[in-house]
């Protein structure tokens, strides 16, 4: 009997343990402060154009190609307004990052880092394995149909044509009815990039800034020679199967501005991280929102939206009219844009390891950065192994269906972020958040999760069908929680760049966010729950015990550099 009480008290102790660790944030003094580096850190070596062109490369890939057509032949000519709706949507987002990697310069993490600071460990640990598992999955079928489109390219030439076995293009040579799905070509593509990003920062921005401006020239080329071809009677009707298909069209679209927050984890690398990163962010997402709209005012004018058919309906479009050429440069376009997108998204993936191996939520193995190259080898390593073994074995394409989910909740919580930094607690305890009893800070959370249950709520109404007053009344009722937020709590004006209009733009970034998850495929929400379960069991087991969210405490793990002032000038490029 003893025994047994002796059990209860140790897991009630265990559990009482484990709900102190998972409310601990991480602490900072100043958004400039940070520890000077020596030999061991990063090394800030990207200026604004670099961090544009990373944005612009990680966004706009093969999709700009294939997308626009796809979506158009259900929303006709009206996708253009497809494109813009969704960039707005993303604009909120992006406003919401450049407040936030204004406000941490001198670190990194992105989303996973504003979470910690913002709300508390578990939390962040639970965006990190979000992201995390889109990341790994994106990479591995990024380089399968980069494999895929590069035989399509060396096709080109007579004597390769039909001579490419399956194990190199994006299909694969099947086995075991299909489990196995064997490529070549992606794995050693993915090694060769991981190679590229272990040499350094510096080879890496040279190598994405090169192709992104092949990528960007081929666009505009696309575009400029499309537009002697369109015939504006094309353009009429505009939205022939109603707005309620350009909507549907804006919920699809959306997903493919994704990539300019990868601008943000680039913070420790970054010269003048406080004005740079916010032009980063922002400037690549217009800068793809106006290539996304060019490219689809081209496209219907060209053709009649219902010809509109197959998997490469741009390149089909220019087939019709006799521009051979221009197919021949959306193909090499279409490399370039994938290999941007996945160089990006291996580097984004690398950096999210190393601030987790610092934290002490994963082991310091990922924390250890290289002396002479000043990168993170060994989360660089990892990652580029996971992706390449994934992409060799397994058609994860397949798998594309519950993406998304990481990217939308990491979004939905960076909103969130924004303005629980900035509210003013009632208590002089970190942010509130462990304050005794209910305080502002709980009041703001509160209605923060009233509007996005109430816009899950809606977008369930929406996805179902259910009469259209339903998701209206839903989304009315959200506005007297954001009215809450707006009237009921004092914020602080942060350092650096500052969201407008806060708090009802991340209100409103927040509702839109959770509307779109509302949307996506039902084993995309059964990952969501999975996910989380297996990340709160690892967190418990391991993270909960190695964390150290103090980074003034920790001697031991790599530095966090100190990051300049707007008008700081580095004395030495490599000094960090």
């Amino acid at each position: 009997m003893v025994q047994e009480m002796q059990k209860r008290m140790d897991g009630l102790s265990w559990l009482r343990q484990l709900g102190k660790a998972a409310r601990r944030a991480k602490i900072h003094k100043s958004s400039d402060e940070g520890r000077t580096e020596g030999a061991g850190g990063l090394v800030r070596r990207l200026g604004v154009f670099d961090l544009i062109l990373m944005g612009i490369g990680a966004s706009v890939g093969a999709g700009i190609f294939v997308v626009t057509g796809t979506v158009a032949r259900d929303a006709g000519p009206g996708v253009t307004i497809s494109f813009i709706l969704a960039g707005a949507a993303c604009v909120l987002n992006a406003l919401c990052y450049a407040e936030l990697s204004s406000r941490f310069p001198a670190l990194v993490g992105g989303a996973y880092l504003y979470a910690y600071s913002a709300f508390n460990e578990l939390t962040a640990f639970l965006v990190f394995g979000q992201l995390m598992l889109d990341y790994h999955i994106g990479a591995a079928s990024i380089a399968r149909s980069l494999a895929g489109y590069l035989v399509t390219v060396l096709e080109l030439f007579p004597f390769i044509k039909d001579h490419m076995p399956k194990w190199l293009g994006s299909g694969g040579l099947e086995l075991f009815g299909g489990f196995l799905s064997i490529n070549f070509l992606a794995p050693i593509l993915l090694i060769v990039l991981t190679l590229v990003l272990c040499q350094g920062v510096r080879e890496s921005s040279i190598v994405n800034g090169i192709m992104t401006v092949m990528k960007i020239a081929i666009v505009l080329l696309v575009i400029i020679s499309g537009a002697f071809e369109v015939d504006v009677s094309n353009w009429t009707p505009f939205a022939p199967n109603g707005f309620k298909e350009v909507v549907v069209g804006a919920t699809v679209v959306f997903f493919a501005y994704v990539g300019f927050d990868a601008v943000a984890n680039s913070a420790e690398e970054c010269r003048k991280p406080k004005r740079d990163l916010p032009i980063g962010i922002l400037v690549s997402l217009v800068a793809c929102v106006a290539l996304y709209i060019g490219v689809c005012l081209v496209l219907t004018g060209m053709v009649p939206y219902k010809s509109l058919g197959g998997d490469a309906p741009l390149a089909e479009a220019f087939s019709a009219k006799g521009l051979k050429f221009i197919v021949v440069l959306i193909s090499v376009g279409a490399v370039a844009g994938l290999t941007t997108t996945l160089l990006v998204g291996l580097y984004v993936q690398s950096r999210l390891y190393l601030g987790l191996g610092r934290d002490g939520l994963l082991p310091s193995f990922f924390a250890k950065i290289h002396p002479k190259q000043r990168t993170p080898i060994h989360a660089q390593i990892w990652v580029g192994s996971v992706a390449g073994i994934m992409a060799a074995l397994f058609n994860v394409k397949a798998l594309s269906h519950i993406l998304s989910v990481g990217t939308l909740t990491g979004y939905s919580v960076v909103s969130a972020c924004v303005i629980m930094l900035r509210v003013k607690s009632d208590s002089q305890n970190h942010y509130g958040a462990f304050a005794k009893g209910f305080t502002k800070w709980h009041e703001a959370l509160m209605c923060i999760l009233g509007v996005a249950c109430l816009a899950f709520a809606s977008g369930l109404c929406y996805r179902f069908d259910a009469y259209f007053i339903y998701p209206v009344i839903l989304a009315i009722m959200a506005i007297l929680p954001a009215t809450a937020l707006h009237y009921r709590q004092e914020y602080a004006e942060p350092p650096g760049f500052s969201c407008p209009w806060t708090p009802l733009l991340p209100v409103a970034s927040i509702f839109f966010n959770i509307f779109l998850f509302a949307q996506l495929h039902w084993e995309g929400w059964v990952r969501f729950l999975v996910v989380n379960t297996v990340a709160i069991i690892v967190y418990a087991l391991y993270g909960q015990y190695h964390a150290d969210p103090d980074l003034s405490a920790s001697e031991d793990s790599s530095r966090y550099d100190k990051a300049p002032t707007v008008d700081d000038e580095l004395p030495n490029a490599s000094h960090a």
